[in-house]
């Protein structure tokens, strides 16, 4: 089947705005500045091939040079001597420019990313402006507490008051992925700021437009100068260095496992802390009693959204053997009758993966998985004038050793087995690497509440698949990373609590 990709432009006027400047700058400071090699990158349109503009091709030198600007504004600039209320408010005006420039991010970020535009526009922009509605809300309740002690030695009509400070720790290096851009860098920039941390932001190479722009909107916040940097390049050139520079606190990454552990190797350096969301393979269980009209489309919805370029994305099904047929076959149907196309085309279901590299990878996948006796229920290609999109597949007669089954894709490929039990389930599904996130769906909330407890992962949803809230801790166990983002937990991964012990 041959797809005929239309060449769709930004409608938008700002979006068409931002787009005619051809080449976007990096942030340090409040200047918009060049790479000191003066090397740019193009990023592309994966839908078209179209060259979308260039950013800066930066360096070690110029990772340099934003960690200044962000140490300076840490130790001596107005951020840190703002009061928390008044950073609360910037972030808050973050959330509202954010909202009234959805169309325009949206677009940009559908161009850049390649995702249908009702992703963007109703749900990952939105979230972006509720990071930062959520942590401007969240800034002024970071609070120590007083503690009572049980010293016996000190000194005679005396006491001792002891209490905890929370302090941001310092300067904090952000890495952001390329699958839903925006809203993954307001989930470390939004609590980074409101613990009063400020931030190298360093956006993947593929996907660098809506953080450059966010930076614009930042500054006319009011967000003073050098508290957020943006710096663009290559994630093994930009992105090692901020993992292994010295003068960076803390790290906050996002992405696979594999590179997670390059950050880890790199940051040990000067012990810096680290905040790992990494690579899921993300299991979803279909008992007999689920409630087959919201469990058939929401396993579909759980891999094919955003073309399976989601981190907890329910790549791996579970569904009782009685029930097996019937959802293997309503989740096929859903999959043959989703349309590939432009993401800007508002008809569109399915719009490329990010680049073709990452194309020729998931169908990699596939076509081994084939190979080795494997069949899909449906799909199964690699489409597109430049080989950017992949059909939405369901693959069956998997094995539990077969890479498809162990691997994370990250594309719109799903591997369905049947199972006798809800134990079986249980254990295959915690037969894996990661523990990112999982779902069950059932009617019978005893069945639900003892899997939740029993499923070695971050995240459990009960009759439902990527629900996502700023106030929702996300995060994974065993080597899908270390710690959570969103909710009141993220802002603890900002702060330094201190003890202070006095004699009185």
């Amino acid at each position: 089947m041959s797809l005929d990709i239309p060449a769709l432009q930004a409608s938008h006027p700002a979006a068409l705005e931002f787009l005619a400047r051809g080449d976007h700058p990096m942030l340090l400071g409040d200047q918009w500045v060049a790479a000191l090699s003066g090397e740019w990158m193009e990023t592309l349109n994966p839908a078209t091939g179209t060259v979308l503009g260039r950013f800066p091709s930066g360096a070690a030198a110029d990772v340099d040079r934003a960690v200044q600007a962000a140490r300076s504004a840490f130790e001596s600039g107005p951020w840190s001597c703002m009061t928390p209320a008044e950073r609360g408010k910037i972030l808050w005006r973050v959330g509202d420019l954010i909202e009234q420039h959805i169309d325009e991010l949206s677009e940009l970020e559908t161009l850049d990313q390649g995702k249908p535009i009702w992703v963007g526009r109703y749900a990952e922009i939105p979230g972006a402006a509720g990071q930062f509605h959520y942590f401007a809300g969240q800034a002024p309740r970071i609070e120590g507490q007083t503690i009572s002690t049980s010293i016996n030695y000190q000194p005679a009509g005396k006491q001792v008051f002891a209490y905890t400070l929370k302090q941001p720790v310092g300067v904090v290096a952000a890495i952001v992925p390329w699958n839903s851009p925006l809203v993954l860098t307001a989930m470390k920039l939004a609590p980074a700021l409101a613990a009063g941390c400020c931030v190298v932001l360093k956006p993947a190479e593929d996907t660098s437009l809506t953080a450059l722009r966010l930076g614009e909107l930042l500054l006319e916040a009011g967000l003073p100068p050098g508290v957020v940097n943006i710096v663009t390049g290559r994630g093994d050139v930009v992105g090692a260095a901020l993992a292994a520079h010295p003068g960076v606190d803390k790290v906050s990454f996002t992405g696979s496992t594999q590179v997670g552990r390059a950050v880890l190797a790199a940051a040990s350096g000067n012990l810096k802390k680290v905040t790992l969301e990494l690579g899921g393979k993300s299991p979803v269980i279909v008992m007999p009693d689920a409630d087959m009209e919201l469990a058939i489309p929401g396993a579909a919805s759980a891999i094919f959204f955003n073309s399976g370029q989601v981190c907890v994305a329910g790549s791996r099904l579970y569904i009782h053997r009685s029930v097996f047929d019937q959802v293997v076959k309503g989740i096929a149907d859903i999959a043959r009758g989703m349309k590939l196309g432009h993401g800007l085309d508002p008809s569109t279901q399915i719009g490329p993966v990010v680049s073709r590299k990452q194309a020729d990878r998931i169908n990699g996948y596939v076509q081994e998985a084939l190979a080795a006796g494997a069949e899909a229920m449906v799909g199964g290609r690699q489409l597109g004038p430049h080989g950017t999109f992949i059909e939405p597949t369901l693959l069956v007669n998997v094995s539990p050793d077969m890479a498809c089954v162990r691997e994370e894709i990250f594309g719109p490929v799903v591997v369905a087995t049947p199972v006798d039990s809800l134990e079986e389930a249980l254990a295959l599904a915690n037969d894996s690497i990661y523990g990112l996130a999982a779902s069950i769906w059932t009617r019978d909330l005893s069945t639900a509440h003892r899997a939740a407890a029993l499923l070695k992962s971050g995240t459990v949803w009960i009759n439902c698949h990527l629900m996502f809230d700023a106030s929702l801790p996300i995060g994974g166990v065993k080597q899908s990373g270390w710690g959570r983002e969103s909710g009141q937990a993220a802002v603890d991964n900002f702060l330094e609590v201190k003890t202070v012990c006095a004699v009185i």
